[in-house]
């Protein structure tokens, strides 16, 4: 089965993304990874940042998922909500919020509601068209 890409307006939307900060974001996410990664234990969230680095560069088309989550993954989530997870959560929601205000901004406001999600609690998600 092929897969679901994000259609043309996904698209459109996704080079706006592109132009107007999406890449920085995306390379910010990336080194994050990197940082975690530095750590033993925080090898599973840096990771998990990779993937996230790769969704905040073509947001549009791709929805985030629940995968798997087990006791480890549980316990290594609620860590990292305490000491970083809601910080990256509460600025992704009010940049979100933010957009929403205008008309012309909700899709993007949308696009950082997904990414609040998935970074509260990283592990045991994935991304999906």
């Amino acid at each position: 089965m092929a897969k679901k890409g994000p259609g043309a307006m996904g698209t459109l939307g996704n080079v706006l993304w592109i132009i107007f900060g999406g890449l920085f974001a995306s390379i910010a996410a990336f080194l994050s990874g990197i940082l975690a990664c530095i750590t033993i234990i925080g090898i599973p969230v840096g990771l998990q940042m990779f993937k996230f680095a790769k969704f905040v560069l073509l947001p549009f088309g791709k929805e985030v998922r629940e995968v798997n989550v087990t006791g480890f993954k549980t316990v290594v989530n609620i860590i990292w909500a305490i000491f970083a997870g809601w910080e990256y959560a509460l600025a992704y929601l009010l940049i979100g919020v933010l957009f929403c205000i205008t008309i012309i901004g909700i899709p993007f406001g949308k696009q950082y509601f997904k990414m609040a999600s998935f970074v509260l609690l990283p592990l045991g998600r994935d991304f999906t068209y």
